[in-house]
């Protein structure tokens, strides 16, 4: 027998789920002669690429691991005293381990379907009660995407309830002394909608001004002074005026919260809860407010209700504000949080509690003190006469001390004014302090031992916590690693993830998160890095950006990206503000129609709107493409000031349609610009392009396509690609130079968003190669149309293309089944049953389903699947036939708990084993949902957002009636 001894593993045969014997058995089933076959039938001809895509040649896990631990090392890790919203953190190696680097955790998606999702949605809770408690607010929300999105967020939501003599106010006060990001998120946000964004010293703000409806500060500020807002923030409301404060989560630990002072709406990060910095993300922000304002607060809250046993359960709450559903009449398109930040923050103060939090705190505070009695010896002036954890020193030779401090492998933050910033942290120690002072005055006899004996808190009493927070026991009960260890595989354990079997949502794309690309996002060359760390310590990271812009441009066929948007809403907003800027350079400011065909997803619409623009919905044909005819008149109609279409690509009905380069050139020949939606183009890569399509513009959604986890709810990227025309206009930073020559403002906080997960995809398209990719798209329309064709009969896929095919997903058809009194919803809670989560449910038709089984799942999964769709049909059959009760069967009572099948009484007109094993596989393996079907309308009437256990809740809290 020869050996080969040039063998080499290949990841895309681990990642492709279906082997060469599988593929053909299925091109076989579905009647296509070969891969390439089936393309000519779905992808029309005219938009096909020519040529294969130029990227690299794909590595081995192997090889690549040896290759990026090389690129890493070109990032050199210092001690960061920067600050400025960024902190070094310790993670608990049990949270690490056992959230950050679980796929039980990290590839579940957002918990629409609450049942089988109680674990991070208790998680979720958890987090929401550290921030409501901290921050001294009624109500906060279950994460934003970093802080200066959550300020933009505070800003525009605070419009929206103006009223009275404020109701056409404008004017929107910042305080000058705000973190640089978010003053910058704020000019990108106010310009489009409205606002008039006044940026200047507190010392100038005139609270009478009826013009002035909302306020912007930060505390502690952009300096570290610490200053009690509470006589000021009482103007305000004296002159309906609103409040809106940026905070450090974990000063409040000491300092009076804000919600003491009388604030309206409270905004942060909680990365320094133990997330690492990942130079820039991704990290959870929160947002925190009144109750009264519970219906309009932005993103997700996580609510209690009950199940159909009367058993407490946990979901999303008050779904109907959401983006998805209100549309253009949305002031947010927030659709996602960062949910695995969001639990690792939570889960950080679980482990340890108030009292560990207050020891962290007082020791950061404590050797603060210390640092400035030091740099006083030292000769120096420090500048702040409250602070928490951050100094601001005059100094004259700022060149020199930047040099001896790199020499010391420290960055400190350079003001620009003669005065220098150190922020501390957890990880500070006394010994950094020396080295630190050591930096002013190499010579100094500090005696730091006797004074760090002598060091207190001596606040004004005004600036103290005088509140109690996290009594409940929750945060008092899981402070030794065995307990936590076993609190956090109880909530993993009431999770459906990939980890259990595909998750076939539509539009969602829910593939494979490969070990080998999750490994390095917790190697601490990227985790430690400050986002305003010098570039000559960042180049291991500049080389990631160089590399992953060039290959995403050659996927899309663009001309450039940018990386900062951080997540897909994020990249919609950032594609039409590049276009908004390219019409006003042309001096069209005028041009602001954009034309959204009506199956569009809900952010389209919103994102347009938050971007200035008019919204005229184009109409869809019987099937499912856009209507050309009515697109052309109404194109022609808004010639004028047609600024852009936003078209998703194939579109969200599951079809490539003919059409698409018409349609495309009906807008550019009426002076617009063509944005397409990426979210699908895991059905594109290899195949086709958004350029080849006539597009000018397309975010990607890196957290679908390009494999980064969807971690329960987030995070996610949407970096955008763009033609030579608009590439000037891609997105700045105020601190780190990114972005054209004629760059909008800043769209996420950080320089490239949530840059730590960009190894990720880097990862992916390294180890896939450009064959790999493609083969990757055609695997993905390969198991779309198996599953079509086995569900042909049972039933009805609403869109094909012309030639009967789907493209990577499709559409069933369940309005039918009304009739027999069986709902959409009946359908995806049975799927439980079988061990599946639902596909996407009513969208973008009501009353469907639209499955996307991506390429990474096997024939033997893809088959699994069909038999439960299938014999879920036969049990709708039993309903329509009368010989099962139309109220009391197993779709109406599913999802069906070990509880339900194991209690001694049954009174149910069908078995046991029907309910909890209707096939034989799901003997093998019976994913128990942990609660039963839950009533979402007692939970919007009867809103509870803190943390309160499942067994304790309904009866300590009193309902806050919506």
């Amino acid at each position: 027998m020869k050996l080969d001894i040039n063998y080499r593993e290949r990841f895309d045969t681990r990642h492709n789920g279906p082997d060469e014997n599988q593929v053909n058995q299925m091109l076989e089933f579905i009647k296509a002669d070969s891969l390439e076959d089936l393309i000519d039938q779905t992808i029309p001809k005219a938009i096909q690429l020519e040529k294969t895509m130029d990227l690299p040649s794909a590595k081995s896990e192997y090889q690549f691991l040896s290759d990026f631990k090389v690129l890493a090392s070109k990032n050199k890790i210092f001690k960061s005293y920067i600050g400025t919203g960024y902190y070094d953190t310790i993670t608990p190696p049990v949270i690490l381990r056992n959230i950050l680097e679980n796929p039980g955790w990290y590839t579940a998606y957002t918990p629409y379907q609450a049942e089988i999702a109680q674990g991070r949605l208790e998680a979720l809770i958890n987090f929401q009660t550290t921030i409501i408690e901290l921050t001294g607010m009624e109500i906060a929300n279950a994460s934003l995407l970093d802080e200066g999105t959550a300020a933009a967020e505070a800003m525009t939501m605070l419009m929206g309830l103006r009223k009275g003599n404020k109701k056409n106010s404008s004017k929107f006060f910042v305080d000058k002394n705000v973190f640089p990001q978010t003053l910058d998120l704020l000019k990108t946000r106010a310009i489009p909608v409205g606002i008039d964004l006044v940026i200047d010293d507190l010392s100038k703000l005139d609270l009478t001004d009826e013009s002035l409806y909302g306020i912007y500060i930060q505390y502690p500020n952009n300096d570290g002074e610490v200053i009690d807002h509470s006589d000021l923030i009482a103007s305000a409301k004296e002159n309906d005026v609103f409040v809106s404060v940026g905070t450090d989560l974990l000063s409040l630990v000491l300092l009076k919260s804000p919600g003491k002072m009388g604030a309206d709406v409270v905004v942060g990060s909680s990365q320094r809860f133990g997330v690492p910095m990942g130079f820039g993300g991704p990290h959870a922000a929160f947002f925190a407010t009144k109750e009264d304002y519970k219906r309009q607060i932005p993103g997700r809250i996580i609510g209690a209700s009950i199940d159909a046993q009367g058993n407490n359960a946990y979901r999303m709450a008050l779904q109907t504000r959401e983006q998805h559903i209100r549309r253009e009449k949305a002031t947010s398109n927030i659709c996602t949080a960062q949910v695995l930040l969001a639990v690792i923050s939570g889960m950080y103060a679980v482990y340890h509690g108030p009292e560990g939090l207050k020891k962290i705190a007082q020791r950061t505070h404590g050797l603060t003190k210390l640092l400035a009695k030091g740099i006083k010896e030292a000769g120096f002036e420090q500048v702040n006469t409250h602070y928490f954890d951050t100094l601001k020193v005059k100094v004259s030779d700022i060149d020199g001390i930047k040099a001896k401090s790199e020499e010391k492998g420290m960055n400190f933050r350079y003001f620009g004014d003669g005065h220098i910033g150190i922020s501390l942290d957890e990880t500070t120690r006394i010994e950094d302090i020396v080295e630190i002072v050591s930096v002013f005055d190499p010579k100094t006899t500090f005696d730091i031992q006797s004074e760090a004996d002598n060091i207190s808190l001596d606040w004004p009493k005004g600036l103290l916590r005088e509140s109690k927070f996290l009594e409940h026991q929750v945060f008092n009960k899981f402070h030794s690693e065995h307990e936590m260890l076993r609190y956090i595989k109880r909530l993993e354990n009431k999770d459906l993830s990939l980890v259990h079997s595909m998750i076939s949502l539509g539009s969602c794309t829910m593939k494979l998160n490969a070990t080998t690309e999750m490994m390095p996002v917790t190697w601490p060359e990227f985790g430690k890095m400050h986002p305003f760390a010098p570039s000559s310590q960042t180049k291991g990271y500049q080389e990631l950006f160089t590399d992953l812009e060039a290959w995403l441009c050659e996927i899309t066929g663009f001309d450039a990206v940018s990386l900062q948007p951080n997540s897909g809403a994020q990249g919609e907003y950032a594609g039409l503000m590049v276009i908004r800027a390219y019409h006003e350079s042309r001096g069209e400011s005028h041009r602001n129609v954009t034309l959204i065909p009506s199956s569009a997803h809900g952010t389209n619409p919103a994102s347009a709107v938050m971007a200035g623009m008019k919204v005229v919905i184009v109409k869809c044909d019987e099937q499912g493409n856009i209507d050309v005819d009515d697109l052309r008149a109404k194109a022609e109609a808004n010639k004028d000031n047609l600024s852009a279409l936003m078209v998703t690509y194939p579109s969200t009905h599951g079809v490539f349609e003919e059409s698409i380069k018409e349609i495309c050139q009906i807008i550019h020949d009426f002076g617009g610009q063509v944005y397409m939606d990426g979210a699908n183009m895991n059905a594109q890569v290899g195949l086709t392009s958004p350029a080849n399509i006539g597009a000018d513009v397309c975010h990607l959604n890196l957290h679908k396509t390009f494999c980064i986890p969807h971690g329960g709810g987030g995070p996610g990227m949407g970096p955008i690609g763009v033609a030579s025309q608009l590439k000037p206009f891609l997105p700045s930073n105020p601190v780190v130079k990114t972005g054209g020559d004629q760059a909008i403002t800043a769209i996420s906080a950080a320089p490239y968003g949530s840059a730590s997960i960009l190894t990720i995809s880097y990862a992916y398209i390294a180890m896939m190669g450009r064959n790999g990719l493609t083969k990757a798209t055609q695997i993905a329309i390969l198991n779309a149309n198996y599953i079509k064709e086995k569900l042909t009969g049972h039933y009805d896929v609403l869109y094909t293309g012309k030639n009967g095919r789907a493209a990577h997903e499709m559409i069933i058809d369940c309005r039918e089944f009304k009739k027999a009194g069986v709902e959409v919803e009946d359908i995806a809670k049975r799927l439980m049953d079988y061990g599946f989560h639902a596909p996407t449910v009513s969208f973008p038709v009501a009353g469907t389903m639209m499955i996307e089984p991506t390429e990474s799942e096997t024939m033997e999964e893809l088959d699994r699947f069909c038999e439960a769709l299938i014999e879920i049909r036969k049990e709708i059959s039993e309903i329509e036939s009368g010989v099962a009760d139309k109220e009391n069967n197993v779709l109406k009572n599913a999802p069906h708990t070990a509880a339900v099948i194991t209690a001694t009484e049954w009174d149910k007109p069908y078995s046991r084993e029907k309910a909890a094993y209707p096939l034989a596989y799901v003997r093998e393996s019976k994913f128990w949902p942990s609660v039963g079907r839950i009533d979402s309308a007692y939970g919007d009437r009867n809103l509870m957002c803190s943390c309160l256990p499942l067994e304790e809740y309904n009866e300590d809290a009193q309902a806050i009636e919506v």
